[in-house]
C-alpha cells in the first residue's frame, strides 16, 4: 500500500472520517437505538476505532489515490466492497476490545457509509468532468476551424486527433478536400469532403475557415505546389505533418503539425544520402571542414556523422559557432571524435598546425567570405580569403597527400559581376590547377543559394516582417535558385565520392524562384496581408548583383552523373602555367590599391564583368 497524501487525499479523508460518525449516528436514529448506543462515554472510542479501520481498510482499496474522474462500476464494486469489510473489520476489533454495538446498526451504518464514501468519490468526479467540460469549450473556442486538404491515411490522422483535442494537432476540422472523386461528398470522422483541391479558395471562404492543414505527404511536387499556390492566397495559418507511412510505429501518435515553410513552397524533393557511396571514402576517417561553424560547413558535419567517420576537425574562425556545433555532435554521436581548432585559412602556419596534428583524409573547404555587397567594399580582402585562403588548404592537402579535397563554390562563380563570384572561379581553377600534378582527388562543387544560411535573404525577409516591415526587395523581377542546407550538404558529399580528380560538379538547382514571390508567400505565411500589414519596397540592385544566375559558363556544358541532382561541368580545364601566373598577378594586387586590384582580378578571370559602381 502507497498512499499519497496529496489535499485530495486529505479531503476524502476527512469526509471519511465524517461520514463514519454520520453513518452510526444515522443508523442508530434508524433503528430507534440512539439513546442506546450513544448514552455511554465508549461510543466516541468506538467510533474512533471504527474511523482507524476504514481508513486502514479504504486506503488498502485505492479508494484514495485512484483518479476518481474516470470512475466506472468497477469502483462501485470496490467501494461496496470496502465498506463491507471495513464494517466487517470495525465489528472484529471492537468484539477483541470488549466493546458491544447492535448487529442491526453495522448493517444500515454500513449502507449508509457506501452512500457516503460513494457519493464523495462520484462529486469529485462530477466536479472534475465539469472542469474538463467546460476547459474543453474554451479550448474549442480557441482552436482555428480548420479545412483539411487530403483525405487519405494523413489526413483521417489529423482530422481525428483534432476531433480529440490533442494539443500536438490543435485546430477544429470543419470540411475536407481531396482530389479522388471516389471520397467527394464522403466522411471521415464525421468530417465531409466537400470538393477537391482545385475548390479551396471557395471552401475557406464558405465555411469560414482560419487554418489549412495540408495532409497529403505522398502527393508529387507539382501537387504540392499547386496546393500551396492557392493557400498562400488566403488568409489562413497553413500547416501540414510529414507521411505517416515514413515514420515508426511509436512516432505516429506523437507526430505533431508544423507551420508550412519556404522549403515546402518552393517543393523540392529532398535527397537521401546514398551510404553506399559516401561510407567508402568517409567511414572510419578523419575529416577537416574549413568553415565547418557555418551553414554549409556545420551542416556537412552533421550530415557525415550519419556515416560514422573517425574524427571530424571544424576548423572556423569564429569560436562561438564551432563551439556550439561540437557541443549539439558529442552530444548526439558520442562515439566519433570531434575537435575544434580556431583559426584563419589565411594563416598557413596554423592552418599547417592543423594537418600535421590531425593528418585529415578527407577536406571539404567551406571557409570563403560570401557576401556580396561587402567585398564589394573590401576586394583585397576577398582575394586575400577565397583566392588565397583556398591556395593555402589546397597545397597542404597535397603536401599531406590528402585523399580527397572537395571545394565549395557557388553560382556567382559563373560569369560572375562580383568580387565574391570572381573569387570563387579563382578557387576552381586553383582547384582544377591541382588536380592536374597531385596524389589527392581534387573537386569543386558549385551550387546556388541555400534558404536559411547566413546573410540569406529569408533570415533578412523574416526580421524585417517581425518588426513590422517594410520587405526590402531589390528587382521585382530578380530571381534566385534556392535549396535547403541538408539537401546542399548530402549532394556534396555524394559529389565527393564520384569525384576522380579536376572535376566541377553542379548541383541542378531546380527552376528560379522570383525573390519577390519569396517575399510575398513568406509574408502570407507569417499569417499577414502583402500591402495592408507588411509593405514591400525595392531598392535597386546591390553593388555587384546580379539579376538572374547561372551555373553554366557559356563555353560550358554538363554531362550527368549516376546521381541525380548531380552533373558534372565539361568546361576546359584551365593550364597549369597559366593558373600560376594568375596568382602571382593577384598576390601582388592585394598590396595594391582597390582600384588597381580589381583590374588585376579581371585580367585573371577573364569572365569577370566589374560593375561601374566597383571602379
Amino acid at each position: 500500500m502507497q498512499l499519497q497524501f496529496t489535499r485530495r487525499t486529505i479531503i476524502l479523508m476527512l469526509c471519511d472520517t465524517v461520514a463514519t460518525f454520520m453513518a452510526y449516528f444515522l443508523a442508530s436514529v434508524l433503528t430507534n437505538l440512539l439513546g442506546e448506543v450513544f448514552a455511554t462515554h465508549e461510543i466516541y472510542f468506538m467510533l474512533g476505532v471504527a474511523v482507524v479501520v476504514n481508513l486502514f481498510v479504504y486506503a488498502l482499496f485505492h479508494l484514495y489515490n485512484d483518479l476518481w474522474e474516470y470512475a466506472s462500476v468497477d469502483e462501485v464494486l470496490r467501494i461496496v466492497t470496502a465498506v463491507g469489510l471495513g464494517t466487517l473489520g470495525t465489528a472484529v476489533v471492537l468484539w477483541i476490545l470488549g466493546q458491544w454495538i447492535p448487529i442491526r446498526i453495522y448493517f444500515v451504518s454500513m449502507f449508509l457509509m457506501v452512500f457516503f464514501v460513494g457519493g464523495t468519490r462520484f462529486f469529485f468526479k462530477y466536479k472534475t468532468s465539469k472542469r474538463h467540460e467546460l476547459r474543453g469549450m474554451r479550448q474549442a473556442m480557441k482552436r482555428p476551424r480548420t479545412l483539411v486538404v487530403g483525405a487519405g491515411e494523413t489526413g483521417s490522422m489529423a482530422i481525428s486527433r483534432m476531433l480529440n483535442k490533442d494539443p500536438n494537432m490543435p485546430g477544429m476540422p470543419v470540411a475536407a478536400v481531396d482530389d479522388n472523386p471516389s471520397k467527394q461528398g464522403m466522411r471521415i470522422h464525421g468530417i465531409r469532403v466537400v470538393g477537391t483541391s482545385d475548390d479551396i479558395l471557395e471552401v475557406v471562404d464558405r465555411y469560414d475557415v482560419e487554418q489549412i492543414v495540408v495532409a497529403i505527404p505522398s502527393a508529387s511536387i507539382e501537387q504540392r505546389k499547386q496546393i500551396y499556390s492557392l493557400c498562400v492566397q488566403t488568409d489562413c495559418l497553413l500547416r501540414t505533418l510529414p507521411n505517416i507511412r515514413e515514420l515508426r510505429i511509436d512516432e505516429v501518435n506523437d507526430v505533431a503539425l508544423r507551420e508550412v515553410d519556404v522549403a515546402d513552397l518552393l517543393g523540392r524533393e529532398e535527397v537521401v544520402l546514398n551510404t553506399r557511396l559516401v561510407c567508402g571514402y568517409i567511414s572510419g576517417k578523419t575529416v577537416l571542414v574549413t568553415g565547418g561553424g557555418g551553414s554549409i560547413g556545420s551542416e556537412l558535419c552533421r550530415q557525415m556523422c550519419a556515416v560514422a567517420p573517425k574524427r571530424i576537425v571544424i576548423f572556423d574562425m569564429y569560436e562561438n559557432d564551432a563551439y556550439l556545433l561540437k557541443g549539439e555532435l558529442t552530444r548526439e554521436y558520442d562515439d566519433i571524435d570531434i575537435q575544434v581548432e580556431i583559426g584563419s585559412v589565411c594563416d598557413i602556419d596554423r592552418l599547417g598546425d592543423v594537418f600535421a596534428k590531425y593528418h585529415p583524409h578527407v577536406v571539404f573547404h567551406a571557409a570563403a567570405h560570401k557576401h556580396v555587397p561587402l567585398m564589394e567594399m573590401c576586394p583585397r580582402e576577398a582575394i586575400q580569403n577565397n583566392v588565397f585562403g583556398t591556395l593555402n588548404a589546397v597545397t597542404l592537402a597535397d603536401k599531406f597527400e590528402v585523399d580527397r579535397f572537395i571545394f565549395i563554390s557557388t553560382d556567382k562563380a559563373v560569369n560572375p559581376t562580383s568580387v565574391m563570384g570572381a573569387t570563387k572561379r579563382m578557387g576552381e581553377m586553383i582547384v582544377q590547377h591541382y588536380a592536374q600534378e597531385s596524389k589527392t582527388v581534387f573537386a569543386a562543387v558549385r551550387f546556388g543559394n541555400v534558404l536559411g544560411s547566413n546573410g540569406s535573404v529569408i533570415p533578412i525577409f523574416k526580421k524585417q516582417i517581425a518588426e513590422g516591415g517594410p520587405v526590402t526587395v531589390t528587382h521585382p523581377d530578380i530571381e534566385r535558385f534556392f535549396m535547403t542546407i541538408p539537401e546542399a550538404s548530402r549532394l556534396v558529399i555524394q559529389a565527393g565520392g564520384m569525384a576522380q580528380g579536376g572535376e566541377v560538379f553542379i548541383l541542378d538547382m531546380g527552376e528560379p524562384v522570383k525573390i519577390l514571390d519569396l517575399a510575398r508567400s513568406l509574408i502570407t505565411l507569417s499569417g499577414l496581408r502583402v500591402g495592408e500589414d507588411i509593405q514591400i519596397e525595392f531598392t535597386g540592385l546591390r553593388p555587384g548583383e546580379k539579376m538572374y544566375e547561372e551555373l553554366l559558363m557559356d563555353e560550358e556544358n554538363t554531362i550527368s552523373t549516376k546521381l541525380k541532382g548531380i552533373m558534372i561541368s565539361t568546361g576546359r580545364s584551365v593550364g597549369f602555367e597559366e593558373v600560376e601566373a594568375k596568382l602571382a598577378s593577384l598576390h601582388e594586387a592585394i598590396e595594391m590599391d582597390d582600384e588597381s586590384a580589381l583590374e588585376v582580378l579581371a585580367k585573371a578571370v577573364p569572365t569577370y564583368t566589374v560593375t561601374k559602381n566597383e571602379v
